[in-house]
């Protein structure tokens, strides 16, 4: 006789370095595995609606590749000779190779390498708490949010907006810099929303006609890095034409008579030659959004991945001050709510135990760092150590043969806590088996939106696998720090401390499942002043010594070429422009079915995405003498990749995307694509141009 499974539904929250942070309705099977995953209705802003990748996500977590039991290297680095050990015979030999590192270098030469894998505020940021407590090498994040965060808190003051689900008030959305139909989707949840019941214009710009363009009722496809362009020629025409708000700029900015003569050169025409776009468009666009007190600016961070990032995005946000739309409910500026959250986060992360005194890393720089070069070193020991959690620097970071070159070095003795075998994992000296999220108890905030929420453990791990926090406890016993404070506590001790500020405990979260901490309307909308002692938004920021919510330490201090940053919004010629030799420039967007390198191991996604391509225009293909399919290689100074053409009118000319974050062994020739992209600084606060390259292409 056949006995149904028993199903119960559990509250829990995705992981992932989405800013839509989503709220789930899972099914745990007979307490044991994991069915079907939902978007709760319940959530305001989830609505019901989360992406196909995390819907599928009972592949993952019981994918039959999961790593399950510790592993010792047994063979030459990547050889893939293991044999499996124990929990203690790991960590002790962990504890006993870091020791012996520090004795030799000193504490510096430990470098705790971490990021976004998972965004649980427990499970992510407690390896700081261990390098705080070791004093080992600082980590100054750099890969993913600098500039778009620099770029806005520079006029803005503070990284916070309006509520985003006021999309759904709005007349008019702009998606800019972002493609929420394969990245964000309750973005377009709102969006839509809005055009249904308000009649509301999608406006999508970007640097190819993706997922979100094709939805959008207007889309432009401008040229990588002319994002400013743009904002300075519709900011020209609302003075021209009388769209521009005097009476709010008068009140709430800090040089609008000076803004009003920068852009007097600044027009459609010449923006129109920077971007690419028609004249008619810029013009069309800017009537749009100055005729309508609606506009809700929704801005991402897929245009400020280039060398004028920061530029760029504090040029678009400019847009609705000068037209005043931040006064309405569905109007202003909204990219990210980071600056709402009130979480007590010292035991988490060890802050008592901080040295100031203690160097620098560039996470961009890994490849840098770990071939010895000095100023990437600032000028201390080698890095001799490594603890990876929560990224996967083999396949991610910028100048991949650099990075991998220093991950093979025999010397460096690497640790890589994973739930799969990673590329990185593959150059590992130990790896140890991770949870997944379902599998391990933490807390979560929604960048993208207002909640602060729950991801309780629902059921067991599969093997031997165990949580991050497991992993800084054992190893502070085995280094003798485990005395000092933050140690020895639980998950949820951790939790009930952090949310304190929120009046709230695991217990009392996960009744509720979520908080929402979205400020009142005159709060988010900056209705009594903008974030600055003044109240002023900063058409004129100091570059050098603006507000940032990661701002360099001052031994770092501001970085690339900042000295050359713009008094007004304005275009720069910072990009990495194509040139005789390399006539494309190349742009590594998102996917639909991956997330970074996550996702590249289940198989609905790998299904969908199929291969790893380069789309080129018809034009351009042509010209080339490529047809649709054909294998060809990209290269620049750092590299060649291998891989095979799709061809579309897609992308401009001269523009190539290559998307979605395919593992280097699926490429042709086993380097991925971002062998091609470079770690230099990106002014002011650094950050990474990873859609920013110059390449040649040529057929294979």
């Amino acid at each position: 006789m056949n006995i149904a499974p028993r199903i119960e539904t559990f509250r829990s929250t995705c992981p992932h370095d989405c800013p839509s942070c989503c709220a789930l309705d899972v099914d745990v099977v007979d307490g044991v595995s994991i069915g079907r995953l939902r978007g709760s209705k319940d959530n305001s802003y989830t609505d019901g609606v989360i992406c196909a990748k995390v819907a599928r996500y009972s592949e993952r977590i019981h994918h039959p590749d999961r790593l399950l039991h510790p592993l010792i290297r047994a063979g030459r680095k990547g050889a893939g000779e293991w044999r499996q050990a124990s929990w203690d015979e790991a960590l002790d030999l962990v504890a006993e190779r870091f020791l012996a590192a520090e004795a030799e270098h000193g504490s510096e030469t430990v470098w705790p390498y971490f990021f976004a894998g998972t965004m649980g505020q427990v499970q992510r940021d407690g390896i700081l708490r261990l390098k705080h407590a070791k004093r080992y090498s600082n980590q100054f994040d750099t890969i993913c949010t600098n500039m778009a965060w620099t770029g806005y808190v520079m006029g803005t003051g503070r990284l916070a907006g309006p509520d985003p689900r006021e999309m759904a008030k709005a007349d008019c959305v702009v998606l800019w810099g972002t493609n929420p139909v394969a990245t964000q989707v309750n973005v377009m949840t709102h969006a839509v929303k809005a055009r249904k019941e308000r009649g509301a214009r999608i406006v999508a710009i970007d640097i190819y006609a993706n997922d979100t363009i094709a939805q959008a009722d207007i889309g432009l496809v401008l040229k990588p890095g002319s994002d400013a362009a743009l904002a300075c020629a519709v900011m020209h025409v609302a003075f021209r034409d009388g769209y521009a708000d005097r009476e709010f700029m008068s009140k709430f900015s800090d040089d609008p008579a000076g803004l009003e003569s920068h852009l007097q050169e600044r027009g459609p025409e010449w923006a129109a030659a920077v971007t690419g776009l028609a004249v008619e468009d810029i013009e069309a666009l800017a009537r749009l959004v100055g005729t309508t007190k609606r506009t809700f600016f929704r801005l991402g961070y897929g245009l400020t991945r280039n060398r004028n990032g920061a530029v760029s995005m504090h040029a678009a946000t400019c847009v609705p001050t000068v037209l005043g739309s931040w006064q309405h409910e569905g109007g202003g500026a909204f990219h990210n709510n980071g600056g709402i959250y009130r979480f007590d986060k010292d035991e988490i992360t060890g802050t008592a135990h901080a040295d100031p005194g203690i160097r620098w890393l560039d996470q961009s720089k890994i490849g840098r760092v770990l071939t010895g070069d000095a100023d990437a070193l600032q000028g201390g020991p080698p890095v001799t150590a490594m603890l990876i959690q929560n990224t996967n620097p083999a396949n991610v970071m910028p100048e991949q043969a650099l990075v991998r070159r220093g991950l093979a070095r025999e010397d460096l003795f690497a640790v890589v806590h994973e739930q799969f075998m990673t590329e990185t994992a593959e150059l590992a000296d130990v790896v140890l088996p991770a949870t997944m999220f379902l599998e391990h108890d933490d807390v979560y905030k929604g960048g993208g939106h207002q909640h602060v929420m729950l991801g309780p453990k629902l059921i067991d791990g599969p093997g031997e696998t165990r949580p991050n926090h497991f992993v800084f406890e054992e190893l502070a016993k085995r280094l003798g720090v485990d005395h000092l404070s933050g140690f020895g506590r639980s998950e949820r001790e951790l939790i009930d401390g952090m949310l304190a500020p929120h009046g709230e405990t695991y217990e009392t979260l996960n009744e509720k499942g979520w908080v929402d901490v979205q400020p009142d309307f005159e709060t988010a909308h900056y209705v009594h002043g903008f974030g600055y002692a003044d109240g002023r938004f900063r058409f004129s920021p100091d570059w050098l010594a603006g507000p940032s919510p990661n701002k360099p330490p001052q031994a770092l201090g501001p970085q690339g070429p900042a000295d050359r940053l713009p008094a007004f919004p304005d275009y720069l010629d910072l990009t990495e422009e194509p040139d005789a030799d390399h006539p494309f420039r190349l742009a590594t967007s998102p996917s639909r079915s991956f997330l970074n390198s996550t996702f590249a191991e289940t198989p609905g996604s790998v299904k969908r995405e199929k291969r790893p391509e380069v789309t080129i225009h018809p034009e351009d293909a042509a010209s080339l003498g490529l047809e649709d399919g054909a294998p060809v290689a990209l290269g620049n100074a750092r590299g060649e990749v291998h891989l095979h053409v799709k061809v579309s009118d897609k992308p401009r000319r001269g523009t190539i995307i290559a998307e979605g974050l395919w593992p280097n062994k699926a490429h042709l020739n086993g380097w991925g694509i971002n062998t091609l992209t470079g770690a230099d600084s990106v002014a002011p606060y650094g950050g990474a141009a990873v859609h920013d390259a110059k390449v040649w292409v040529r057929g294979l």
